[in-house]
Parts: C-alpha cells; structure tokens; sequence
C-alpha cells in the first residue's frame, strides 16, 4: 500500500516547520501535507468537473475571465519573484474556466485550478468587479488553504497519531474527498471564515496589483449581499463567508494598502 509521508519528524519540530507564513498577509497556518499530492488530486478532480458540466469557451465573457485570471496570476508572481520567494509558485498549473451555471459561485482548487460561474458575472458587472472575484479565488490558491483545510481534518481524524508518522493512501484519499468533494460536488467546497478573511485581503491586494481598482471592491460585496436577500439559503459564495458588516469594515481597513498597490501599477486615485 502507498504511504504518504506528512513530517516524520518529533511533534513539536514538525508543527513549527509545519507553520507556513503568507508573505502578502502575514498570516501564519499549519499545512502538514505534500502540496505536490494535493496538486496532483487537485488536477484530476478539476478535469473530472470540468468534463460534468459546461465550459465556455470562446466568448467575450470566457475571454475575460481568462484575461482577469492571467493579470492577477502575474501580478502575484511579480510580488513573490521581488521578495526572493518564486519557488513557492514554481508547482502551479494555473487554469481558469467559465462554467455555465446560473449559481452565484466561484471556485479554487490547489495548484490555481479555477472556476467561475455565468451566474455570477451579472454581480460582477465589469472586469474591476470579476477581478474582485478572480483575485479572491486565486488568493485562496497561493495562501495554501487547500492544504491547511486537509491539515485540520488529519488533526480533527488522527490527532497526535499523524505527527511524526505516516497515513495510508486510502486515509488520504477520504481525507482529500471529504474537503474536496467528488465531481460537481467540488462547488460545494467551503473554506474558514479565517480562509475566507484573508482572502479578501490578499485578494485586493492582487488585483490591486494587477491593475484594477480595489474600490470596486465594497460595491460588489453589497450586491452579492443584495443578491442573497429573500433566497432560502445565502449563495454558496458567501456561505461561509464573514457577515457583511465585519466583511466591508475589513475591507476599509485595507483600502489604503491596496491603493498603494493600485497606485504603483498605474491606476489613477
């Protein structure tokens, strides 16, 4: 039976070299697994969903979601290569595709597997408020939440009986479906409130950096909110997301930075 190796170090040295930093945010997480089978997982089930629904391709709308998607891919490798840290994004395969659903949605997988729904693009409006939403999506690629979210359900499943040791193939494969579910079910896939926090920040950030206007921001927020009222159930967008409130003050809170960002690629204050 395959065996995938997590630290087989002792369980205080393996939680500190375990510790990973985002150099955008700053924010520190435990990511105990191989991002090199994360990304191999993550491939395969992004193909898999791909193959179940409806992609887009060739249309204005599919062209900018790729467009978008690119610019704010190259503006994070630009940041990482000026900080010395290119080899983090060596191993991605970035790939963004517009599905056709009538959700609300957007989704990431590790290694920059993206994507967007056709629902979503009326909330969106223009490329300032898709970027919103790619560089969202993509901040959840390079902040390794993938990996953090299948760290927590070793932690949660195994406890002190993974540090320092192994995990079969078959436990990582539940693992790993249990986060990312199989086939269509992938859109169902939820981060933390603490995931989803920083991507909002590391999001405005990128497309920031990329070129697009972080003020966009606060206005597609109210109308995905907006778009939620009266439904059932909020979008699965916003599930798990911080309530409106904390979200658009957080927001603020950043504005500033951004626009420096902003500022130093161009965009006009």
């Amino acid at each position: 039976m395959k065996i995938i190796h997590l630290l087989g170090i002792g369980a205080i040295a393996m939680s500190v070299a375990a510790c990973t930093t985002n150099p955008i945010t700053g924010r520190s997480s435990l990511q105990l697994a191989n991002n090199s089978e994360i990304m191999t997982m993550s491939a395969q089930e992004y193909k898999s969903t791909l193959a179940k629904g409806k992609v887009i391709t060739g249309t204005a709308d599919a062209k900018r979601v790729v467009s978008v998607g690119n610019r704010i891919k190259s503006a994070a490798e630009r940041y990482y290569q000026s900080i010395g840290r290119s080899a983090d994004l060596a191993s991605y395969k970035w790939e963004f595709n517009l599905l056709q659903s009538s959700e609300l949605n957007a989704w990431c997988m590790p290694g920059g597997k993206v994507a967007v729904y056709t629902g979503i693009l009326p909330v969106t409006k223009d490329d300032n408020g898709l970027a919103v939403v790619m560089g969202h999506e993509v901040s959840h690629a390079l902040a390794g939440h993938g990996n953090e979210r299948i760290s927590q359900a070793m932690v949660a499943q195994y406890g002190g009986a993974i540090l320092g040791s192994t995990i079969s193939n078959a436990q990582w494969a539940n693992i790993f479906q249990q986060v990312y579910p199989v086939g269509s079910q992938v859109a169902l896939l939820k981060y933390g409130r603490n995931q989803e926090s920083e991507a909002d920040e590391m999001g405005l950030y990128l497309m920031s950096m990329a070129g697009y206007d972080p003020r966009a921001a606060i206005p597609f927020w109210n109308r995905m909110e907006a778009a939620s009222q009266g439904s059932s159930r909020p979008p699965q967008f916003l599930s798990t997301h911080p309530n409106p409130e904390t979200r658009i003050s957080d927001i603020q809170k950043d504005l500033p930075k951004a626009l420096e960002y902003y500022k130093a690629a161009g965009g006009k204050i």
